[in-house]
């Protein structure tokens, strides 16, 4: 049995990021993200994400900061807003910057009147300079997705898309309030192969309320069915004192530590046994898959939207709050639409707070990402790359490192950390043992 503090804690954070948004300050403000945005390198290529927070209705499992609305006179408002921004950002970064990934997510991004969406990407196209085989990826609900939508992704140059299934379960579905047939979730997809969508994921879950390991395997089997190129497998997290909508989810019904595993581990079972690799932490892919091909060629990234075979490292945000690397740090904004909106409508970027980073981060930053992504890290090879000694590194991670090689966890060897295939379900606790700031009380807050 683990006795460390962070093997047992089961809320450590997924690594999308590090330093993670806890480490944040609004010491970072709209001057920082200025100064930041300013000083991009003109000619290298950035990642854009847009945060659309609406949806048609709340799924009960969300940990998302969306709102619901019915019409869509809210949403038309807040385009208008995230237009402005748009403006504002591409008069302070450099002219004609190289965009090679752009995605839409937040809420459901596809309830956006079809000419908005088209409008929307063309305003884009103007500010920034998007490469030929620029990625353009958008999150789906299949419940409102439509025929109409489906040929404005194709006009607006959409080449992937994100399907959210969940679970195919029935009694799974009512539990969370998201009830969707197997026959709608075809229909998005057919809709989006003619139109050109060429790659697909699913995003799949356990944990939740009333599934077992036989509902999990037959989600996967009946995901499978329909061919989609990835698919990410994430648990549940309960946080009901977050999220206000997660106290409709019944808490007796939600499955033990030890169930969560055994449906993960069913659905890994199921995905592989059809043929699809399995990607760091969570993701599985087709072996011809972008992603696959990414983790082969040890090209495979993290970033706050999850695996990626994007290799930027800017990422511009755009919207209520999104969250952007630019260069010396991250930066996010104003979290509320309302402040949101009063920001960008002054004529003003909307950060709210962020994070300057260190050199000792860079490297920190570099294992957890070879660790999240291969399941192993050159420890000394990667210090040694950013001219620290790695002595500092493994010494600070001793203890940790130590008593999960004893549990059979990893295997470490001069510094080379590998974790054990069948061990991968704690590779967060694995990279926390390079987190400085895992067992800090969070920042002071001063704006600048």
């Amino acid at each position: 049995m683990f006795t460390s503090t962070r093997c047992s804690n089961a809320n450590l954070p997924w690594y999308t990021i590090y330093p993670t948004v806890q480490e944040f300050s609004s010491e970072i403000g709209t001057k920082a993200c200025e100064e930041w945005l300013r000083d991009l390198p003109p000619d290298d290529a950035v990642s854009l994400y847009l945060h659309i927070p609406f949806c048609r209705s709340m799924c009960w499992y969300c940990g998302f900061p969306t709102s619901t609305t019915r019409q869509d006179t809210s949403i038309l408002n807040y385009l208008a807003i995230l237009g402005e921004e748009i403006r504002l950002v591409a008069e302070q970064a450099p002219r004609s910057l190289p965009v090679s990934d752009v995605h839409f997510g937040g809420g459901t991004p596809t309830i956006i009147p079809p000419g908005k969406f088209i409008t929307l990407m063309e305003l884009l196209r103007g500010r920034f300079a998007f490469k030929k085989a620029a990625a353009v990826a958008v999150e789906i609900d299949p419940r409102t997705f439509t025929p109409e939508m489906g040929e404005a992704l194709e006009i607006a140059g959409v080449n992937r898309a994100s399907v959210g299934v969940q679970s195919f379960d029935p009694i799974v579905q009512k539990a969370i309030n998201r009830v969707q047939s197997q026959a709608q979730v075809m229909a998005a997809v057919q809709n989006l192969r003619v139109h050109g969508v060429d790659s697909i994921n699913f995003d799949l879950m356990f944990g939740l309320p009333h599934q077992t390991v036989q509902s999990c395997a037959e989600s996967a089997m009946a995901a499978v069915a329909m061919r989609p190129d990835r698919l990410a497998v994430f648990g549940y997290a309960h946080v009901p004192f977050y999220r206000k909508n997660q106290r409709l989810i019944e808490e007796a019904a939600l499955p033990d530590m030890a169930s969560r595993a055994e449906q993960a581990s069913a659905m890994a079972d199921t995905l592989v046994a059809a043929g699809y690799l399995q990607i760091g932490l969570d993701h599985f892919a087709l072996p011809n898959d972008k992603l696959a091909m990414a983790q082969r060629s040890g090209h495979l990234r993290r970033n706050s939207l999850g695996y990626s075979a994007d290799t930027c490292e800017t990422v511009i945000g755009f919207g209520a709050s999104a969250i952007g690397r630019l260069g010396k740090g991250y930066v996010q904004n104003e979290l509320a639409q309302s402040s949101y909106s009063q920001y960008i409508a002054a004529g003003r970027l909307a950060t709210s707070r962020g994070y300057r980073l260190t050199d000792e981060d860079a490297v920190r930053a570099a294992i957890i990402e070879q660790l999240m992504c291969n399941l192993e890290a050159n420890v000394p090879a990667i210090c040694l790359a950013h001219g620290f000694d790695p002595i500092h590194f493994l010494r600070s991670a001793e203890q940790e490192l130590g008593m999960l090689a004893a549990n059979g966890i990893l295997d470490i060897d001069n510094g080379f950390v590998r974790v054990r295939q069948d061990s991968r379900f704690v590779l967060r606790t694995v990279a926390s043992a390079f987190d400085a700031y895992i067992n800090r009380p969070p920042p002071s807050s001063s704006k600048q």
